[in-house]
């Protein structure tokens, strides 16, 4: 199956000083995170961009509404898969993830998840800013994302 996060809303490259980053943040790009860790990003977009699509070829298990799901860009224990948008300054040093947002995969309505995995392609739309305008982060749920499916090789 394919999984395409719609983000959009991102907060811009530059995020002002908190408690643990008095300078603030600088040159910010989100990217999805594969399961090798930190610098193992998928689709790395500078975070001034207006909007970023990322395509994932998933391996879905099992049968709706017990969908499990693996991939490179899969996290998480079985019935409890998620996908990580990692926040992070590119520098010299290359990149410094700072901030991330767990995508739960568990949280998409079984009647949704049916028909994903009948059509081959399940949809999230996302908005990449928080309400206190900084990178989102946590878990993220509807209704902070929606999900919806889609058949594969149709368009928006």
């Amino acid at each position: 199956m394919r999984v395409v996060i719609e983000a959009t809303e991102l907060p811009g490259d530059y995020c002002g000083p908190g408690p643990d980053f008095p300078d603030g943040h600088h040159n910010i790009h989100v990217a999805i995170q594969g399961r090798k860790g930190h610098n193992d990003l998928y689709g790395l977009t500078r975070a001034n961009a207006s909007s970023v699509v990322w395509e994932l070829d998933c391996d879905v298990i099992g049968t709706p509404p017990d969908v499990d799901f693996k991939g490179a860009q899969v996290h998480g224990a079985s019935g409890k898969r998620f996908l990580y948008i990692t926040w992070g300054v590119v520098d010299d040093a290359g990149f410094r993830m700072f901030r991330r947002a767990k995508l739960m995969l568990d949280a998409v309505p079984s009647k949704i998840m049916t028909a994903a995995v009948e059509k081959g392609v399940l949809v999230g739309e996302i908005g990449l800013t928080d309400d206190a305008g900084w990178p989102l982060c946590a878990a993220v749920r509807p209704p902070k994302i929606t999900w919806s499916s889609r058949t594969r090789g149709q368009m928006p």
